[in-house]
C-alpha cells in the first residue's frame, strides 16, 4: 500500500509497556533522508539520566535527540520526550516541556502531545499508537482524526501488551493497523 497525499509535517509515536522493541525495529529500517521529524512519547520511569537516546542512536541512521525545553524541531531527526515531562508544541518548530499533573497516570502523556501536535500540524500529522497497558493516547488520536491527520495503530495481536492498541481500535477511526515490521516501511513512504 502506498501512502501519498497531504505532505507530512510530523510523525508522533506514542507507546508504553512493550513498545521499545517496536521502536528499535523501526529505527533500524528508517530511510536516512526523511522530510519530516519523528517524535517519540514513551512512558518510562523518571530518572536523572536517560540511556534511551544512546540506545536508539546505535541502531539509527538518523540523529536521535532527547528534547529539552525550547528545543527546535528539524526534519530528518528523531526526538524523544524526556521522562517526567509533558511535551507541548508552541509552533511547528519549537516545543516546550511542562511538569503539570500526570494524565492517565503518565508524564509524559501521549494524549497531551498528540493533542498539541494536532493543534499545530493539523492534517499533516501522523499519530501512531503502540503497545501499552493503559488508554493513554486514545483521546489524542481522536483529536488527530478530528483535525484530519492520519491515525495508525499497532495490531493488538502483535503487541506485547495489547490494552492500549485495543482501546484505540475500539474507540478511534483509524487509517492503518500496522505490524511492527511494517512501521518503518510505512513511514518511509510518507512525503
Amino acid at each position: 500500500m502506498e501512502i501519498r497525499d497531504a505532505k507530512t509535517g510530523l510523525v508522533v509515536i506514542g507507546g508504553s509497556a512493550g513498545s521499545l522493541q517496536v521502536i528499535l525495529e523501526m529505527v533500524k529500517n528508517l530511510n536516512a533522508d526523511l522530510s519530516f521529524p519523528i517524535l517519540l512519547v514513551l512512558h518510562r520511569k523518571a530518572q536523572a539520566a536517560s540511556i534511551l537516546p544512546n540506545l536508539l542512536q546505535q541502531f539509527s541512521n538518523i540523529q536521535v535527540i532527547e528534547i529539552e525545553d525550547k528545543t527546535e524541531i528539524d526534519n530528518n531527526k528523531i526526538y524523544i520526550v524526556p521522562s517526567d515531562y509533558h511535551l507541548l508544541f508552541e509552533n511547528r518548530k519549537t516545543v516546550s516541556l511542562d511538569s503539570s499533573e500526570k494524565m492517565n497516570y503518565s508524564r509524559p502523556s501521549i494524549d497531551v502531545t498528540f493533542r498539541s501536535a494536532s493543534e499545530i500540524f493539523g492534517q499533516s500529522v501522523v499519530g501512531v499508537l503502540l503497545s501499552g497497558a493503559n488508554a493513554d493516547g486514545v483521546e489524542g488520536l481522536k483529536y488527530i482524526k478530528k483535525n484530519q491527520g492520519k491515525v495508525w495503530i499497532q495490531d493488538p495481536e502483535t503487541a506485547d501488551v495489547d490494552y492500549m492498541p485495543r482501546q484505540a481500535i475500539q474507540n478511534v477511526e483509524y487509517d492503518l493497523i500496522i505490524k511492527p515490521d511494517e512501521l518503518a516501511n510505512y513511514i518511509n513512504q510518507l512525503k
